[in-house]
């Protein structure tokens, strides 16, 4: 078989987004791992942030922006690589290349519910997302929920979109969890929120329902650790806390490293998930694979990757999340069903299946293009 060269946006490897930066960071080494004729050029971005085995196309000039990288500076690298075709990892493509593109689109909530995101420019943003998808020769994404809801926000067929569903780093689960201990502010018991603290993420639910867990705990010192960026309602959540006369009840870390990540995963009572839209989910795999009951919304994406392996709630339900909390951290044979079937769960989701769909697709386009 002919050796397939595939650019991928190189700007991808330091994303501010991390679970663009994950995405990449783990697909690209499982796409090499495969042995198949394939070369993976990173167009663009930071040399020096490249995984091993991925060549790399500096960026010429182009418009200072991330919109002139995209229409203007991607395509050009595209053809100074001699690329057979692009990947770009994050929702925006170029609209005009020599050679097709393979848009991965993790989700649509921006197009979905724009009332999530008041920013100024949010239609700009959301009528390039919405140009690149229809430019682009195929699309990837996550889970069948996202498929239907990309094909109904853009108005493109299923057939232009496949499903391939991520999975955990290896190093969540292998008994090997460093540092041994937590962060100095975080105190056992706690429920863990791993993600960028954003509105559509619902947590207010969740305070909810710890304040009442810890009134029927009974002078518990049980809190809610939130790991990720705050986009704006950080200060809100520390204030329901503050407004409860608790204000230890919930804290928060920010951006965590992964090794930190491991171990709040190892010793938290569950992984609380309240989120109204998802188009995965990474963090519930990555705590089904470190054996941490999962208590999620049933919304979205979520049902379809937790399955019967985790506690589903409804969203706007703040008494059902305190009978959930109370009862895995009273409930011992609960915690244990809930680790050994979310372990077997996680397995399900890998980075092998991962690249083995997105090389198809590649192979796929490759051949239509020829």
């Amino acid at each position: 078989m002919t050796q397939l060269r595939v650019g991928i946006d190189g700007r991808a490897f330091t994303s501010p987004a991390a679970g663009v930066r994950r995405y990449v960071s783990e697909l690209v080494p499982a796409l090499l791992a495969r042995g198949e004729p394939l070369e993976l050029i990173a167009l663009g971005g930071l040399a020096d942030s490249m995984p091993r085995g991925v060549s790399h196309v500096p960026e010429s000039w182009h418009p200072p922006t991330n919109l002139g990288w995209v229409t203007i500076g991607l395509p050009r690298a595209a053809r100074r690589a001699a690329v057979d075709l692009i990947h770009a990892p994050a929702y925006t493509a170029p609209l005009y290349a020599a050679v097709p593109t393979v848009l991965t689109i993790h989700d649509v909530s921006y197009e979905r519910h724009p009332e999530w995101y008041p920013y100024r420019r949010d239609w700009l943003r959301r009528t390039f997302y919405r140009a690149s998808a229809r430019a682009a020769a195929h699309i990837l994404t996550d889970s069948e929920f996202s498929r239907g809801e990309i094909a109904a926000a853009y108005g493109i067929s299923t057939d232009r979109i496949t499903v391939a569903p991520l999975g955990a780093s290896k190093s969540f689960g292998d008994g090997d969890a460093r540092p041994a201990s937590l962060p100095p502010e975080v105190t056992m018991p706690f429920v863990l929120h791993v993600g960028d603290l954003h509105e559509r993420r619902n947590l207010a639910t969740v305070i909810r329902g710890l304040m009442e867990a810890r009134r029927r705990l009974a002078s518990s010192s049980l809190s809610l650790v939130l790991a990720g960026v705050d986009r704006g309602v950080g200060d809100r959540l520390a204030a329901m806390a503050e407004d409860d006369g608790v204000p230890e009840a919930v804290v928060r870390l920010g951006a965590v490293p992964e090794e930190t990540l491991r171990v709040l995963y190892r010793d938290a009572a569950a992984l609380v998930y309240p989120s109204r839209y998802e188009g995965f989910g990474l963090p519930l795999v990555e705590a089904m694979a470190s054996g941490t009951p999962v208590l999620a919304s049933r919304a979205a994406s979520i049902p379809e990757v937790v399955g019967e392996s985790g506690v589903l709630l409804d969203p706007d339900d703040p008494r059902r999340w305190a009978d959930a909390i109370v009862q895995v951290i009273t409930d011992p044979a609960l915690r244990a069903r809930l680790r050994a079937s979310g372990v077997a769960r996680a397995a399900m989701f890998n980075w092998d299946r991962t690249s083995r769909i997105t090389l198809d697709v590649y192979q796929r386009v490759a051949m239509r293009q020829a």
